[in-house]
């Protein structure tokens, strides 16, 4: 099937098997590595990317069903050589360790602060619930978020 959409502000057409899901296609086709497969069933978060500004789990949607969105991977936050505040922040505050769920934690706070400029402790921890880290207790990970929302605010 021949699909449209936006990729990390680039506009592409592409050719899609129907039982691809869209984190294959991401990381097999275009090396957009950075969305990770974790559980492959969207218990872990690793694979969360920015679908028309939510986060969404990528394990669990089809390509197919990226035609006519908008779609934003951590590759797509930083600027050229200018970093996304929350990769500043993740980096700053240490809140990085083996990165595999980096990516997915920093979409998943994206689309939190894109929806809430200013959320709460509470609000994060419950953005972030659905993202699973097995190498921090997540407190640097909240304090990336944070920090984040007060630059931004």
């Amino acid at each position: 099937m021949k699909i449209t959409f936006t990729l990390n502000m680039d506009v592409i057409e592409h050719e899609v098997e129907p039982n691809i899901t869209l984190l294959k296609m991401l990381r097999e086709d275009f090396d957009l590595t950075g969305a990770k497969e974790g559980c492959g069933g969207g218990e872990c978060g690793a694979c969360t990317i920015l679908l028309n500004g939510k986060p969404v789990v990528s394990c669990l949607m089809l390509a197919v069903q990226a035609d006519g969105q908008e779609i934003i991977t951590i590759e797509g936050l930083a600027r050229g050589e200018v970093l996304d505040e929350l990769q500043k922040t993740f980096i700053s505050t240490g809140a990085l360790q083996c990165g595999y769920c980096t990516p997915g934690m920093i979409m998943t706070a994206k689309g939190l602060l894109a929806e809430n400029p200013d959320p709460t402790r509470e609000e994060i921890k419950t953005a972030l619930s659905g993202n699973l880290c097995r190498c921090t207790g997540y407190k640097r990970i909240i304090e990336a978020v944070e920090s984040a929302a007060k630059s931004n605010g």
